[in-house]
């Protein structure tokens, strides 16, 4: 029993790092994709956009916005998506360690001085916006990304 947990586990995983195409949103909506028209249909497996297309269809070509902001432009309903991604900065941080705290000779819980200093590499993850759609009236109006 615990041999198919962990297999489970494993396989769950593997699964959650399968990237969302186009193709594989199609799948799981197909009822979505079937209401485009022959045009739209082609963009979407793309992953493409044009202008009048609907928010599902932009779903389906691009996924799940990270961001959604709505609003009224000139008395319309608005709307923009915002697609983000992570760009990862490295940097060399000092340190200084003077001592910790932990069990030392039989068994006995102290401090022992233990002095290091030097540079350490660090990774810290940096969001972007790498696009956005705009909508008025439930229709893509523009969008743009980067390239």
């Amino acid at each position: 029993m615990k041999k198919l947990l962990v297999l489970l586990g494993i396989g769950l995983m593997a699964a959650s790092c399968v990237p969302s195409t186009p193709q594989t949103r199609i799948q799981q909506h197909p009822e979505i994709y079937a209401a485009l028209s022959s045009s739209q249909q082609a963009l979407v497996q793309r992953g493409e956009l044009a202008k009048g297309m609907t928010a599902e269809a932009v779903m389906l070509a691009w996924g799940p916005p990270a961001m959604r902001y709505e609003g009224n432009d000139k008395g319309r309903d608005s709307m923009r998506w915002d697609y983000t991604g992570a760009r990862a900065v490295y940097s060399s941080q000092f340190y200084g360690v003077y001592g910790y705290g932990g069990y030392g000779y039989h068994g006995h819980h102290g401090y022992y001085p233990y002095s290091g200093f030097g540079f350490a590499p660090d990774v810290a993850y940096v969001p972007y916006r790498r696009a956005s759609v705009w909508f008025v009236n439930n229709r893509v109006d523009g969008w743009e990304r980067l390239r």
